[in-house]
């Protein structure tokens, strides 16, 4: 039973990365940095990259971080339960169907059964044409649930300055929150404000006096650095 749990286990860490990935990158994340920090946030390596901050600015991404890393401990402590488990000879599988097989044999059976199950998966898990698929299928339900809404954004680099289109989602505790875009200072601080989305519609070219609202989205142009370090608010305060 426990060589069982622990192949599902495998298969439902996989899955949880793979919907993590989806995820980050229906939120507007390049695809390959989507798939890069799920796997860092779900193993709880931790994610140091400059490219990071994407996921700290942005309230949904923060909350699929959380997801997955409360996901991968748990994941990881029914791993090594169940792999250990898995070798203990006192309660075989095998030694229920087939009690002529010497007990200090059995784990060893199970653990070349379980090597032979990595190298498949890894097989399989690598293999463009199934992943895919299986990746496909995800997204379909991910999309068609409305678990997510997707954003048709990415943030993009446009110069050796550092310059780029960049989105905020306001939380409540953002400093700009209920400032006009005047009161902000943010064109001083040579950031224009080039789209507000609030509650479905798009205020295009916003004037000055157009107040920051909790829950609005911000596309930005500016240094991009300076948008992640001080647009960006890491808590939602009341």
């Amino acid at each position: 039973m426990n060589l069982i749990l622990f192949v599902v286990t495998i298969v439902i860490a996989f899955i949880a990365v793979r919907i993590g990935a989806i995820a980050f990158q229906l939120t507007g994340l390049d695809w390959s940095l989507a798939k890069f920090q799920a796997l860092s946030c779900f193993s709880g390596t931790g994610f140091t990259t400059k490219e990071a901050e994407l996921i700290t600015c942005v309230p949904q991404r923060r909350r699929i971080a959380t997801i997955l890393m409360i996901l991968g401990n748990a994941g990881f402590v029914a791993l090594i339960a169940t792999f250990a488990n898995s070798l203990n000879p006192r309660v075989p599988l095998l030694k229920i169907t087939i009690p002529f097989i010497p007990s200090a044999v059995i784990p060893w059976i199970h653990l070349t059964i379980i090597i032979s199950f990595l190298y498949v998966f890894y097989k399989v898990s690598t293999n463009s044409k199934y992943v895919k698929k299986i990746t496909n299928s995800l997204r379909n339900q991910i999309v068609k649930k409305e678990i997510i809404k997707p954003v048709s954004f990415e943030e993009l680099l446009i110069a050796t300055g550092g310059y780029g289109v960049s989105q905020i989602e306001i939380s409540v505790g953002n400093p700009l929150v209920n400032k006009t875009l005047l009161e902000s200072n943010l064109r001083e601080r040579d950031v224009l404000i080039l789209v507000i989305e609030r509650k479905g519609e798009s205020i295009c070219n916003p004037p000055d006096n157009t107040k920051i609202l909790p829950d609005d989205l911000l596309t930005c142009f500016g240094k991009l650095d300076f948008i992640r370090k001080e647009l960006c608010v890491m808590g939602d305060k009341p």
